[in-house]
């Protein structure tokens, strides 16, 4: 049985392995290791049955050196501290490789949504909301949509924040809708920062290419759904994907069309129930076993593990996920020659969009969607390849490349701005 990791316990070491192809001593990252902020809250809710229920939420800063703190806001049954404060990190790290000027943050409440009425989620958020607003605000931290959060949440939280201040603050959050500040292409940003990288490390890894690449994804959400699109568009063949409900494996491929229509109308908001000709259902252990050339999980972290590693056929994978290969598994892939490309290159057009969306809040712009596109492209392309080139230069892997580049920016800006006091 593969040891247990916990995802800080994960950053952690890939931090320490990074840092010492870099040569640095731990004086110089040791302030990486520690975040800046934790805050736990208490967030009492006054149900629709007149009972109180009262639910944890966290909020965690990981770094400011280069910037306000960025990051997104989940809402989950399973979420603990230790998640927070990696997904914390691994934001921070993020926003160094593609170079924008924030540090990290991350957010959450414990609690499975999908259980509340839209009433209790709105009421939930706005406490949630007024319990963090001592810490967030357009030049110290700027929460985002994440997992089972959406555009609307972030709209909750924007007006949460601006009854506050007696005006309104749209540079609060990213993710918002389109109506009160938010930006054209942000939705799908991280599914399109997802599949330019999926195709550039295809074409650097001199892979077949066309419609002969076949790609499972896991996960057909906000990040899945748009990245398993986009790659079916350009002519990527989808031979499986799964969500919660389990997955559908087609070695001819996928409509993924028909599939996400089929998510958006089921009452399920599922896959749970779909059926059609040459699909066979498999659960998500048999996706990540699949037979494909690129394996992209957009889930949850830790599915990529000791215990299964060794069954991934992939000739590529692509974490689309925060998290999702545990440093076992990453281990066992490596030694397999699978490369692994980071989630925190390949999921960054997020934060990408997200760092464009507050750009234009606070200078009171309105960028088009072609717009966003295309300087999206140019940050990841940008990013990728001076991962690369980081990974050649120490004949290493691109997890290492990538935290050797976001390392080197963030230890450079400590050291400019020096440990207050003297």
């Amino acid at each position: 049985m593969a040891k247990a990791y916990n995802p800080y316990e994960n950053m952690l070491e890939v931090l320490d392995e990074a840092a010492k192809m870099l040569g640095l001593e731990e004086n110089d990252y040791i302030a990486l290791k520690h975040p800046e902020r934790e805050l736990k809250v208490s967030i009492p809710v006054k149900m629709d049955d007149g009972s109180v229920e009262v639910f944890d939420g966290y909020r965690v800063q990981h770094s400011s050196s280069r910037g306000p703190c960025k990051g997104g806001i989940r809402y989950h049954q399973e979420v603990d501290m230790d998640e927070v404060k990696a997904l914390a990190a691994w934001m921070s790290f993020k926003c160094a490789v593609v170079n924008i000027p924030y540090g990290g943050a991350k957010g959450a409440v414990k609690v499975d949504p999908r259980k509340l009425s839209k009433a209790e989620l709105e009421r939930l958020t706005r406490r949630y909301t007024a319990m963090i607003l001592p810490i967030i605000g357009p030049e110290r931290d700027i929460p985002a949509p994440d997992v089972n959060t959406n555009a609307e949440i972030m709209g909750w939280i924007m007006d949460t924040y601006s009854m506050f201040n007696g005006r309104a603050v749209p540079g609060v959050v990213t993710g918002k809708p389109i109506e009160i500040g938010g930006a054209l292409g942000r939705s799908e940003a991280t599914g399109r920062g997802v599949m330019i990288i999926v195709n550039e490390a295809i074409k650097y890894l001199g892979m077949h290419d066309g419609g002969d690449v076949r790609v499972a994804v896991q996960g057909m959400g906000n990040v899945g759904g748009v990245a398993a699109q986009l790659l079916h568009d350009c002519g990527r063949k989808i031979v499986a994907v799964s969500d919660i409900s389990g997955g559908y494996y087609n070695p001819e491929g996928l409509d993924i069309t028909a599939m996400r229509k089929y998510i958006a109308e089921s009452d399920s908001h599922t896959l749970e129930g779909y059926t059609a000709p040459g699909c066979r259902k498999i659960s998500n252990a048999e996706l990540i076993a699949c037979d494909c050339d690129v394996l992209v999980p957009c889930a949850l972290q830790n599915q990529i593990t000791g215990d299964n590693a060794d069954t991934v056929k992939a000739k590529l994978v692509v974490e689309g996920a925060n998290g999702p290969t545990t440093v076992e598994g990453d281990e066992i892939l490596n030694k397999r020659g699978i490369p692994v490309v980071p989630d925190i290159l390949a999921n960054a057009g997020g934060v990408v969009v997200s760092y464009f969306e507050w750009v234009q809040n606070i200078q009171r712009l309105i960028w088009d969607e072609s717009q966003t596109n295309e300087m999206l492209e140019g940050i990841m392309l940008r990013a990728f390849k001076e991962v690369a080139e980081a990974k050649e230069s120490k004949n290493t892997t691109f997890r290492m490349g990538a935290h050797m580049v976001a390392i080197k920016r963030l230890v450079a800006a400590k050291k400019i701005r020096g440990i207050f006091p003297n």
